[in-house]
């Protein structure tokens, strides 16, 4: 999956051009002041955060963002990014959308606000957009990566970003399973209770699986779940995570998974995976301001509603 190039340069971004709109401006309302967009790549272990939207009293990626902006700029930013993360949940390179009125050189940016964050946060890229770009619906598709120690003995090194599964895994049924899920689904068993998306409908590009034993214990080893698509409901990694670890168990069959995606019966589906498990890994996009993420959502929702969608195709 493609990812939008940081350009390696010490140059500002050119002043934007002013008859575009962007409607995440309405934030600041018609004050006048130019703005310049940055696009930055940020990357977090999210143990000790709860999750990436600013809460109240809580320590999140978005208000330490913004309050070190502020200690650092003294300028008052709201920051959207392509997506939300759960609590625990970490990030390699999750696109922020920053608009400021300060003329910054990337370089300086860079370096100058990473200088600033805790050793938890840290931003890897930035690069300049258009006014034009949106950082939500010009997303055309992400990568997540689920990551399991699948061992007896717990494992302090795989404890911070990985799930102990100490029981043995049927790899050969787990990938079996996670075949089924590719394509176009209703994917209603694969989402929080509380997820309140218009369309259940994703495309899912690809779901693998790849294994590493580690040598320094006796039958231990890592399994990666690999998980690519347009876009994503709430949990749902987790769940299709949850879900492929109870057929490795032979809690579930593949039988239960034809099921979850045809009825989307939830019970069906298995238990929803620890976050601390999941990395939002890339996220790739199409031309600024084309919607390509969002014009396919609203297609998928249209093909769906007139039945053209076949819950059996696979």
């Amino acid at each position: 999956m493609a990812n939008l190039a940081a350009p390696d340069n010490d140059v500002a971004p050119a002043a934007p051009d002013l008859s575009a709109t962007d409607e995440d401006d309405a934030d600041f309302g018609d004050d006048g002041v130019t703005r310049y967009r940055w696009l930055l790549r940020v990357c977090f272990r999210g143990g000790e955060f709860a999750g990436y939207q600013r809460q109240d009293g809580q320590r999140t990626v978005q208000g330490t963002l913004e309050q070190s902006w502020a200690a650092w700029q003294d300028e008052r930013v709201l920051l959207r990014a392509s997506s939300r993360t759960d609590a625990g949940v970490h990030a390699r390179a999750l696109p922020v959308l920053l608009r400021t009125a300060r003329a910054l050189p990337a370089k300086a940016l860079l370096l100058g606000w990473n200088a600033h964050l805790p050793d938890d946060l840290s931003i890897a890229a930035v690069e300049a957009v258009p006014p034009a770009f949106h950082v939500r619906n010009d997303s055309i598709g992400k990568r997540y990566l689920y990551r399991i120690w699948n061992a007896r003995p717990r494992s302090p090194r795989h404890a911070v970003d990985h799930w102990h599964v100490p029981a043995r895994l049927d790899l050969s049924a787990m990938a079996d399973a996670a075949a089924l899920l590719a394509g176009d689904h209703d994917f209603s068993a694969f989402r929080a209770a509380g997820c309140q998306s218009p369309t259940t409908w994703r495309t899912l590009r690809g779901v693998s699986l790849q294994a590493h034993a580690d040598e320094a214990v006796a039958g231990g080893r890592v399994v990666v779940l690999t998980v690519e698509g347009n876009a994503f409901l709430q949990h749902m990694v987790r769940i299709i995570a949850g879900t492929l670890v109870a057929v490795g168990r032979g809690q579930r069959r593949h039988r239960d998974v034809e099921r979850a995606l045809a009825e989307g019966d939830r019970r069906a589906a298995g238990q929803t995976a620890p976050p601390h498990g999941l990395e939002l890994d890339a996220v790739a996009y199409g031309p600024a301001g084309a919607r390509q993420g969002l014009e396919h959502k609203k297609l998928l929702q249209r093909m769906a509603a007139l039945g053209g969608l076949d819950p059996s195709r696979r």
